[in-house]
Order: structure tokens, then C-alpha cells, then sequence
């Protein structure tokens, strides 16, 4: 399970990075409905700040307010890396994988396709892609992406 979990957070990783990666700073105060694409990437990144503590046994929530674009993808992608070092790792889990999975990792891969869908609505395209043959790695969990295979 812990294999597949690992899979799912490098998947996340990929689209994600396609979805943040090239945004120009205005469009995370886009308001298109609803939550800003900054305040979801805040979301995003605090939910797995929950996960981490979730895998350690604990229940610890936070807001974050939503820091300027680029502070927050670093902050992303390196809180994705932590908590897939965290999965790989050989100390146990203290929340099973699929709660982990139902809760933060679905979350957010709900959030990510938000955003996609923002950039669309805010004029800032990106191209679609046949995710089936992304080259997606288990534990590349950051920024640094494979390129895309088939895009169209």
C-alpha cells in the first residue's frame, strides 16, 4: 500500500507542477469563484503539513495565509517532499495509508485540478497532456518534473 500511496503523492507532484509551474504572479488573486488560486495553494500546502503530523499520530490543523506565488510552490513542493520521505521511510505510520489517501491526498489532488481549471478561466493556458504515459517517477516529489510525453 505504502508503494501505491508513494505512486499517487509523485502523481500529485506532476500535475501539480504543471498546473503552478509558469503562472504569472497577478494570477494567484485571480477571483474567479470562490477561493483564490493563492489561497488554494495556501490549502494545499497545509494540507499536507496535516498529513506529516497525521503520519506521526497527531490531529494538527493550521490557516496559513497565502504568501507571495512563488513562496508558496516552494513551499509546496517541498512539504510534498517531505512527507513522501516520510512514506518511504521504515518507521511505522500511526494513521492508516488509506485515511491518509481519503483525507489530505484526495483533497488535494481536487485542489491541483482547481487550479488547472483557474488558469484556464484566467486566460493562463496550459497545454493538455495524456497523463497515462507521464513519465511519473515514485518519489520525484518536486518542481523538478520529467518533460511531458504527449501534450496536445
Amino acid at each position: 500500500m505504502s508503494d501505491l500511496l508513494r505512486h499517487t503523492v509523485a502523481t500529485l507532484a506532476y500535475r501539480a507542477n504543471k498546473a503552478l509551474a509558469g503562472a504569472p504572479p497577478e494570477f494567484a488573486s485571480y477571483n474567479g469563484a470562490g477561493r483564490t488560486p493563492g489561497e488554494i495553494l495556501a490549502h494545499l500546502c497545509d494540507l499536507f503539513d496535516w498529513a506529516l503530523h497525521l503520519a506521526e499520530g497527531q490531529s494538527v490543523w493550521r490557516d496559513s495565509t497565502p504568501q507571495p506565488w512563488e513562496a508558496d510552490v516552494e513551499r509546496f513542493f517541498a512539504v510534498l517532499q517531505t512527507f513522501d520521505q516520510r512514506l518511504a521511510s521504515d518507521v511505522p505510520l500511526k494513521e492508516t495509508p488509506e485515511r491518509l489517501f481519503q483525507g489530505p491526498i484526495a483533497d488535494a489532488l481536487t485542489h491541483v485540478g482547481q487550479i488547472a481549471m483557474l488558469r484556464r478561466m484566467a486566460g493562463c493556458k496550459i497545454p493538455g497532456e495524456s497523463y497515462f504515459v507521464a513519465k511519473v517517477e515514485t518519489g520525484r516529489c518536486g518542481a523538478d518534473q520529467a518533460a511531458p510525453v504527449k501534450e496536445f
